[in-house]
């Protein structure tokens, strides 16, 4: 095995890792294959927006959906704690897609293709 089918190899487990971890869903698949249609995938530039809109992390919408409705009770200590749940999940989910650029830009610098979930 090449070191670009072994970069290939390792980027598809990670990104199958971030699934069932819950750190993305369905519709960061989505956004890619839209992204696919419109130019060639670049996961730099599209994540970007992706964490802004908060499209496809999972984990951080649910904490987002949480914080809301401590919100909407009027439970301060529950947003609180809330806040500090969704920090420490952005965090977490912003080193994980670090690991996936560099995977990402690996790939391309041994002159591969950026292998997409399907």
């Amino acid at each position: 095995m090449d070191v670009v089918q072994l970069l290939q190899r390792q980027f598809i487990d990670y990104m199958k890792s971030l699934y069932r971890e819950h750190y993305l869903d369905d519709q960061f698949n989505q956004l890619q294959k839209l992204a696919d249609e419109i130019t060639h995938w670049n996961i730099n530039k599209l994540v970007a927006s992706s964490i802004r809109n908060l499209i496809g992390a999972h984990r951080v919408k649910n904490q987002c959906v949480k914080f809301r409705a401590f919100c909407e009770e009027k439970n301060r200590d529950g947003c609180l704690a809330c806040l500090q749940e969704l920090q420490q999940e952005y965090v977490v989910l912003k080193k994980k897609f670090e690991i996936l650029f560099q995977l990402e830009q690996e790939i391309v610098k041994n002159g591969g293709t950026v292998p997409t979930m399907d």
